[in-house]
């Protein structure tokens, strides 16, 4: 994904999802959640009140996204852009009362950095991962959806409890030179590690029980086990297990430094949108399964 792993892995992840979770997405009936999914884990406090700067001067906001990380921004049936990122770029502009003035554009994703340097668009909306060489250049806004890190269980497997405890003497799989090798490792010392060259190996081992369990992105597990290719063979299993260390900073949208007002009006909107539980709607909307 390009969030929530390390840099260095973020692009390459980000090309091997992509196709999977688009297939995946399309693929799954909504009504077929028996139970409502876990809620969006709050990232405002609800008691802050951030400050909302004039925007009467501002002509436009033209955020900027691609169409290639489902389900955040992708191009529908329609050829029209859709998503996680776009029904959120809309409230905020809905909430900051500046519709008129917004736009919505894509572009190929190692473009939309130099298209928002060269203000040929003002936000960038689509996953970019936070990096400290980033932030020499950019601002980021606060951060509205961090992505976990999960198990997902055989159920087949003979696994004794209900917590990642019960998993010390099982094999879990995981992809070798990822961040979520790397968490697991630090996480559970006392599970044993299986490592797999790539997330279709480790998804094809689990489900075929040539290990008890894995370990890896919770976007990717929450659609594959609902997906046609898991063939219900498996679950999630305990956590979400969330670290800022090992997956990032979170979905945020990336402004210029010289656009305070702006990065601070973005701010007010999202506060506001998981305060009245807006965030939460769009959430539901693209991850009927639940990422928590």
């Amino acid at each position: 994904m390009r969030v929530c792993l390390s840099s260095s892995l973020g692009f390459l992840a980000r090309r091997m999802a992509c196709t999977a979770l688009l297939s995946a997405t399309c693929a799954m009936p909504v009504a077929a959640q028996e139970a409502p999914p876990p809620g969006l884990p709050i990232l405002f406090d609800s008691r802050e009140r951030l400050p909302k700067p004039d925007l009467s001067s501002l002509v436009r906001l033209r955020f900027l996204t691609s169409v290639d990380f489902p389900p955040f921004n992708f191009a529908d049936q329609n050829g029209k852009l859709a998503g996680f990122h776009v029904d959120l770029a809309r409230e905020i502009c809905d909430e900051l009362d500046i519709s008129d003035k917004c736009q919505i554009q894509a572009l190929p994703f190692d473009e939309l950095q130099g298209a928002l340097s060269a203000s040929q668009g003002d936000a960038v909306i689509a996953g970019v991962a936070v990096t400290p060489e980033l932030r020499k250049s950019f601002a980021f806004s606060r951060s509205f959806l961090m992505l976990p890190a999960r198990f997902v269980r055989n159920l087949k497997a003979s696994i004794d409890g209900t917590t990642a405890a019960a998993l010390t003497g099982h094999s879990v799989g995981v992809v070798k030179g990822t961040a979520h090798e790397a968490m697991l490792a630090a996480f559970f010392p006392a599970i044993k590690q299986v490592p797999f060259d790539d997330k279709d190996a480790l998804l094809t081992a689990v489900k075929d029980g040539k290990v008890d369990a894995a370990f890896a992105d919770g976007l990717q597990l929450s659609f594959w086990v609902s997906s046609p290719s898991a063939e219900k063979c498996c679950a999630l299993f305990d956590g979400p297990y969330l670290s800022q260390q090992f997956l990032g900073e979170g979905m945020t949208i990336m402004l210029r430094q010289q656009d305070a007002d702006l990065t601070a009006a973005i701010n007010h909107a999202l506060a506001t949108l998981s305060r009245d539980g807006r965030l939460q709607e769009i959430y539901l909307r693209y991850f009927p399964y639940g990422l928590y």
